[in-house]
């Protein structure tokens, strides 16, 4: 009897032991969610937060490169000027649109020199009060240099940093803000340089240009009475010379 005593007590004290281990584990998970839950509403309200001005948007966004949605307000010779326009939840819409107000952030296209004819192209190309997505790349000051998207289409949208240079109406510069051995910046360098070949190689805008300025240098170069008077010129420069 004593030897089975003993036994049940054992058997009761394992037993005790399995449930305070996963009571243990339940409270570790509970926490777990907690914290996650947390975080995770901690970055909705991040995305829901209207950026008024480019030094509101946190730093985390720039380094990793976060897509925002606005709304042109105006093309301008620095940039596009953009009203963001932050995700909406259901439970938080109307708190929302009663605290934020109207602001408007400057967007540049990054890695892009844009030409006089490229400025008027996007006045022409972009629709008043057009809704874009405008990927972070670099804050400098009060300007944002990003990746910019409009929608041409249900499932087709247009990298204008891409369609310019495709155009010939801007050239390919360094992209300033990412590390320049990162994966990243050779990615986004890479797809500005393809666009720029394309428009040489198809003689588009400013590259139709300078190809027309090589023909009418070559064939100056080439014609008879430039070469001879070339000649006389060298000779004068030195007409004692054999």
């Amino acid at each position: 009897m004593a030897q089975r005593s003993r036994g049940s007590e054992n058997l009761a004290a394992r037993v005790s032991e399995f449930v305070d281990e996963h009571l243990q584990l339940l409270r570790n998970v509970s926490t777990g969610l907690v914290v996650a839950g947390a975080i995770l509403f901690a970055r909705s309200i991040k995305m829901t937060t209207k950026f008024k001005k480019a030094v509101d948007i946190p730093e985390e966004f720039i380094l990793k490169n976060v897509k925002l949605r606005g709304r042109l307000l105006h093309v301008t010779e620095e940039g596009l000027e953009v009203e963001h326009i932050p995700i909406s939840l259901p439970f938080m819409s109307s708190w929302q649109r009663r605290l934020q107000s109207n602001g408007k952030l400057l967007v540049r296209l990054a890695g892009v020199e844009l030409t006089q004819n490229g400025k008027l192209w996007l006045h022409e190309y972009l629709k008043p009060s057009e809704m874009l997505w405008f990927q972070l790349l670099r804050r400098d000051d009060s300007v944002l240099d990003c990746f910019i998207l409009v929608n041409r289409g249900r499932f087709f949208s247009v990298c204008l940093n891409e369609e310019v240079l495709r155009q010939g109406l801007g050239r390919a510069i360094a992209i300033e803000g990412l590390p320049q051995d990162s994966k990243r910046h050779w990615k986004f360098q890479t797809r500005l340089l393809q666009a720029e070949l394309k428009a040489q190689k198809k003689g588009r805008g400013l590259w139709k240009e300078a190809s027309v300025l090589e023909k009418l240098t070559k064939s100056i170069s080439t014609n008879t009475a430039v070469q001879q008077l070339k000649r006389f010129i060298k000779w004068m420069a030195n007409p004692f010379k054999n």
